[in-house]
């Protein structure tokens, strides 16, 4: 796209079906570079993948060339199917529908950043679920509570 100039980051948030604790810490590393590469072929720039066992956040500085939307259906289909090829869990493997996507500004991206390095300590403090209704109130999105990611069965 010739003369199209754009610097767009979104940081997406979205669960494991049913928030269950499927990612293992065992291949947890792999998934996240096989997420990158999915970013990457898609001509976006990944800057930091990270989550715990139930829900992934990454953080992207988005390419013109697609749509949010699209681009999350494509990780979201790609890596569970490499979850499911290489057998990682003992069932099939999906991920919840929808997603969070949370517009990140240029001089908040480090601080973003470390935030999704410090997943792990996080969650010791907080639930999926208080962090995901104070991300949508930090960005004004009104929301349905029933329409919250389910809480694991």
């Amino acid at each position: 796209m010739a003369n199209t100039y754009t610097q767009i980051y979104i940081h997406y948030v979205f669960a494991v079906q049913n928030r269950k604790s499927l990612i293992s810490p065992k291949w947890e590393n792999e998934l996240y570079k096989y997420i990158t590469g999915i970013v990457q072929k898609y001509e976006h720039k990944l800057l930091i993948v990270n989550g715990v066992q139930d829900h992934l956040h990454i953080l992207v500085r988005m390419s013109p060339k697609q749509s949010s939307s699209d681009l999350m259906y494509n990780v979201k289909r790609s890596s569970s199917m490499w979850i499911n090829d290489n057998k990682l869990v003992q069932h099939k493997f999906n991920w919840q529908e929808g997603f969070g996507g949370f517009s990140v500004s240029n001089n908040e991206v480090a601080s973003k950043i470390k935030y999704i390095e410090n997943q792990k300590s996080h969650h010791k403090k907080s639930t999926f679920k208080e962090e995901y209704k104070q991300f949508l109130k930090e960005n004004n999105i009104d929301y349905e509570e029933k329409y919250i990611f389910k809480d694991p069965e």
